[in-house]
């Protein structure tokens, strides 16, 4: 076993799936405010950042299979994972706890933020809209415009991206059948207007293991000023597994 491979075993990992359009360094900050708890990492999905020009994923459970090598080599063998995802991340997530388990990776937690149970899909879209009316629908749904959208170089390089994330989230159907085996716990925004209450306990169903149930004050985006609060909760949720 080399140093590397040493260190990462050493305490468990944060694997942080982002949302749509969104891409590692979000979870950059979370990695100081992780302190000695977790070795945070996160995803890094084409279509965005270092992978900028390459051609994003249309479909979730093709994602998390062209990704799988990848972040199982970050991870190292015989790693210990908690897996967070919010929004289409939750969806990758959860297909990511099947194929991690088969590479000898130990999910022992999914923490699932801002979406509804993987078999409920919303009725409001995105998808398939153009232009303006598509970021219009995509700010909504947000709660906010990334400022990057007013630079119109910026603009046409996002846009294939979040159009490619928003038409496989809308369209997700899991590629296996039951529950699975790892404790959930599903977060929200208690005004949420994207996903209700109900919906973010759906997840109930997806595990045959313990499930909770947690809110926080804001909107569908809480996250982007609560990653402290975030991370206080992931701990108290994953407490005692060893």
């Amino acid at each position: 076993m080399t140093a590397n491979s040493v260190a990462k075993s050493e305490r468990p990992t944060l694997l942080c799936v982002p949302f749509a359009g969104a891409g590692p360094s979000f979870f950059h900050p979370w990695r100081e405010l992780a302190a000695d708890r977790w070795r945070v990492t996160a995803v890094e999905l084409p279509g965005r950042e270092k992978r900028l020009l390459e051609e994003p994923y249309w479909d979730v459970p093709e994602a998390a299979r062209g990704e799988i090598d990848a972040v199982a080599a970050d991870l190292g063998e015989g790693a210990r994972v908690v897996l967070f995802g919010h929004s289409l991340g939750a969806v990758l997530a959860y297909e990511l706890v099947h194929l991690l388990g088969e590479r000898d990776v130990q999910v022992e937690h999914l923490i699932v933020s801002g979406s509804p149970g993987p078999w409920t899909q919303r009725e409001r879209r995105a998808a398939g809209l153009d232009g303006d009316e598509f970021l219009a629908r995509v700010e909504e749904f947000a709660g906010f415009r990334h400022e990057a959208l007013d630079h119109p170089e910026m603009r046409e390089l996002i846009l294939p991206t979040l159009h490619a994330d928003c038409t496989m989230h809308e369209a997700y159907v899991p590629s296996f059948e039951g529950p699975v085996s790892v404790p959930i716990t599903s977060l929200r925004g208690d005004v949420d207007g994207l996903v209700t209450a109900e919906e973010g306990r759906q997840w109930q169903n997806a595990t045959t293991a313990a499930f909770t149930y947690v809110e926080f004050p804001g909107d569908h985006m809480y996250l982007v000023d609560q990653g402290r609060e975030i991370l206080d909760v992931i701990e108290k949720e994953t407490a005692g597994v060893s």
